[in-house]
């Protein structure tokens, strides 16, 4: 792969538009707030490219379209295909990654102490041994002034979802914090998250509810005629503490 930037890759660009999250969302909310994180680090530091680690980068949904940006990224992930898949996305984007595989909890062994500028931590901390342990070392690779962004699973969505579709037992076990579901993933409310951010030694900072009403309704945004309207409420509702709190997916940033 070279360094060669495409020319439709440009600053302003809407998003990482080549992938998606995990949960088949389009990121649009959240890339945007990045992408204001990056610039205003950018401006601070004095430095137009960044380091960038995508913990559990995945296929490279976010670190393609950074690397796009002249950012240089990192993917760290456990699994080899995805890896390889990431390695893909960049080839057909000209754009250049660098591939660790490995977990999260050891991420500073992996790419060094004080060695990011944005650590992307998206749909991990559910599935990783100890999420204290990976929060730590998340924070060792932060340098002084850079922040962590982290997407998970929100438990209260997870049980109004369930009392909704009337499975009222699976949803009293999730409010109990006994897992509702066996094999399914952890997840976490915003305040958990917060201090889990914080016992890292990190500033935890703006929270956005992501997929608010669509988390909820399955036929969300079935309308083509009403997607837009769909789209600028979800916007709307994600930074407004009632509704954000009752989201699919909590995303809240961490400062070092």
């Amino acid at each position: 792969m070279t360094a060669e930037v495409p020319a439709r890759a440009v600053p302003g660009m809407r998003g990482p538009d080549v992938g998606r999250e995990r949960d088949g969302a389009r990121p649009t909310l959240v890339w945007d707030v990045l992408r204001d994180v990056v610039a205003a680090r950018a401006a601070q530091s004095g430095r137009a490219a960044l380091d960038i680690v995508d913990v559990g980068g995945g296929t490279g949904g976010f670190a393609v379209p950074f690397a796009a940006l002249g950012h240089h990224v990192t993917v760290v992930d456990p699994s080899p295909d995805a890896l390889a898949a990431a390695r893909r996305r960049a080839a057909e984007m000209r754009v250049t990654l660098t591939e660790v595989q490995g977990e999260a909890d050891g991420l500073d062994s992996l790419v060094g102490v004080d060695a990011a500028d944005l650590v992307i931590c998206h749909s991990v901390l559910e599935y990783v041994d100890s999420p204290a342990a990976a929060m730590a070392a998340i924070a060792r690779v932060l340098r002084p002034g850079a922040t962590v962004s982290v997407l998970a699973a929100n438990v209260v969505s997870a049980v109004l979802q369930r009392a909704l579709a009337g499975r009222y037992e699976q949803a009293r076990r999730l409010l109990d914090g006994e897992g509702g579901d066996a094999g399914l993933p952890r997840r976490f409310t915003l305040a958990g998250l917060t201090a889990l951010i914080e016992s890292a030694g990190l500033r935890a900072g703006d929270a956005h509810g992501i997929r608010v009403f669509a988390g909820l309704l399955p036929a969300a945004g079935a309308d083509q005629g009403t997607a837009a309207e769909l789209r600028a409420l979800e916007e709307a509702a994600a930074a407004y503490p009632p509704l954000r709190d009752i989201a699919a997916r909590l995303h809240v940033l961490g400062h070092r």
